[in-house]
């Protein structure tokens, strides 16, 4: 570290009062008031001059800003729990420890997938841009008709924390949970959810009434659902993201939409936030968010308390908590 009291820590954008405050008191904090995301030779001054750097998913950390880095940056303590902004192999290979904030969000992420299930399903958006435009005449038989959620089939990709999460909501609903996962999870937890695995994410698709993606983004998972996936999906059948946007074919999915080769869609995350596809834009049996599935006050709260706590561990010499390991990537 440099000859500082306190180290020198640099968050790039503004975190709620709590934290911050906390973050003064116990560091030489640089806070960013305007919470305008930093340009790239702001990113590369930050980097030059901070002990710790604190990012969050919309700062890009690629190879080459990593190797920007001053000699006296070691940690890099991400805001939020993915971390595919970040360059895992070149931070390692300067000898940088990285860590996230898993955990902390997995409620309300999965109050927001269901939310989401819930308003494509049962056109709530629609309804609600309908009375706002003043063209709602009246209660009707047919009239804005939905589906219903009970007895239908809910295939969950990705079955981790936010997965078995949705999966615990949906049983509620009276929906029949299936996964795909890159491993089967435990048996009692698929006896806990009465979930149905599929080794195949194609058979799985071919079969589900909903799809909800919670799977993370990696070089993986880049274009999961590609347009010859999205095609093996039933005309009926709604789709939910509230993972990464990268994961669907969004030039695919407008089309299906447009075409009615699908029923709906409602997602939180987009291909290339903070841009929308302007088709998707056109469309009324679309559901779109401004990447809020994480967003209440106690998940943001909860998040920062993560990151003091990694960097405080850090500092006094010890591995933090939710060091992201090479196995994670």
């Amino acid at each position: 570290m440099a000859e500082r009291k306190r180290p020198l820590v640099i968050v790039t954008r503004k975190l709620p009062d709590v934290i911050e405050t906390r973050m003064m008191e116990l560091f030489e904090t640089r806070l960013n008031h305007d919470d305008v995301a930093l340009d790239r030779d702001q990113m590369v001054a930050a980097v030059k001059e901070a002990d710790v750097l604190v990012p969050t998913v919309t700062d890009r950390i690629d190879a080459g800003l990593i190797a920007e880095c001053g000699p006296q940056l070691k940690l890099m303590a991400s805001f939020g729990t993915g971390v595919d902004h970040i360059d895992l192999v070149a931070a390692k290979a300067r000898g940088l420890t990285v860590t996230n904030t898993p955990g902390v969000l997995t409620e309300d992420t999965a109050d927001m997938t269901m939310a989401l299930i819930l308003s494509v399903a049962r056109r709530l958006a629609e309804g609600e841009r309908l009375v706002r435009a003043a063209q709602w005449t009246g209660w009707s038989p047919t009239g804005m008709l939905g589906a219903r959620l009970g007895g239908k089939r809910l295939g969950i990709i990705g079955m981790g924390r936010i997965g078995q999460a949705v999966a615990r909501r949906a049983r509620a609903f009276g929906l029949s949970v299936h996964y795909h996962n890159r491993h089967r999870v435990h048996p009692e937890v698929e006896a806990e959810l009465d979930a149905t695995y599929w080794p195949s994410l194609d058979q799985m698709l071919s079969r589900m009434d909903i799809v909800s993606v919670n799977c993370p983004r990696t070089p993986a998972t880049f274009h999961l659902l590609s347009s010859r996936r999205l095609k093996l999906l039933r005309r009926h059948a709604l789709i939910v993201n509230t993972s990464r946007g990268e994961v669907i074919d969004e030039t695919a999915l407008a089309q299906m939409l447009k075409q009615g080769e699908l029923a709906g869609a409602g997602l939180d995350v987009f291909e290339r936030e903070p841009n929308v596809n302007p088709k998707l834009l056109k469309l009324p049996n679309v559901v779109l968010l401004p990447h809020m599935g994480s967003a209440t006050l106690e998940g943001r709260i909860d998040m920062g308390q993560k990151v003091i706590v990694n960097i405080r561990s850090f500092i006094d010499g010890h591995v933090p908590p939710d060091q992201v390991l090479e196995t994670e990537f």
